[in-house]
């Protein structure tokens, strides 16, 4: 089946809410995508006909086993394209990803192969994310975002969320990446004071809010 890049943009969108909610609406998929809730509805009802998704009015939105399957191969697509143009290239977070995102729909699964061999065949993309495994697995590990872990406890950065690419510059600089790690030392509402590596430094909200972590 040839699909088209906003097909497939779609189930991708759809995949990754659904990671993070038990139930995903058309307004969640517009959000993400910027386009209109009748645009989204219009898709949803192709997508439905294609067996790619479950559209049920007031119940949301789920994708089939089918729809999963391409999903998790745009999602392979695309992190190991991240990895490669960060890890190889040398690429910023945000050319990094507007690049991935172009690139993703046009590989064939040779060249696919060929990336993630070259890098080792990695399980984890810069920001994180888990890797789709070349038969279309996922591994996942409970996580919750920094501004709602514990204080005074050695917590583990995991990933962090790719939507804005200000933070990560940021969080790059203050060594906020995954696979280190920090204790929250003070919270207020504004944000928090976290230790890295014996040195305190304070982040604001906006940042505690795109670091999740595992306690």
């Amino acid at each position: 089946m040839i699909l088209s890049s906003a097909i497939q943009d779609y189930l991708k969108v759809i995949f990754t809410i659904q990671e993070q909610k038990s139930v995903v609406t058309t307004g969640d998929i517009a959000r993400m995508l910027d386009v209109s809730a009748a645009s989204v509805t219009g898709m949803m009802k192709r997508l439905d006909r294609m067996q790619l998704v479950v559209h049920e009015s007031y119940k949301g939105v789920r994708l089939t086993e089918s729809g999963e399957k391409i999903a998790l191969e745009i999602i392979r697509h695309h992190r190991l394209l991240e990895t490669y143009l960060r890890e190889m290239m040398g690429y910023p977070w945000e050319k990094m990803h507007d690049e991935a995102e172009h690139l993703e729909h046009h590989i064939s699964e040779e060249f696919e192969e060929r990336i993630d061999a070259l890098l080792g065949h990695p399980t984890h993309d810069p920001h994180g994310h888990p890797i789709p495994t070349r038969d279309l697995k996922i591994i996942r590990q409970s996580t919750t975002v920094l501004s709602r872990a514990p204080k005074n406890q050695t917590l583990a950065i995991h990933h962090l969320s790719d939507t804005n690419s200000d933070i990560l510059h940021l969080a790059e600089k203050m060594g906020l990446m995954p696979g280190s790690e920090l204790q929250i030392i003070d919270q207020t509402q504004t944000g928090m004071t976290v230790r890295t590596e014996n040195q305190n430094q304070f982040i604001n909200n906006e940042i505690a809010d795109s670091i999740y972590v595992v306690v």
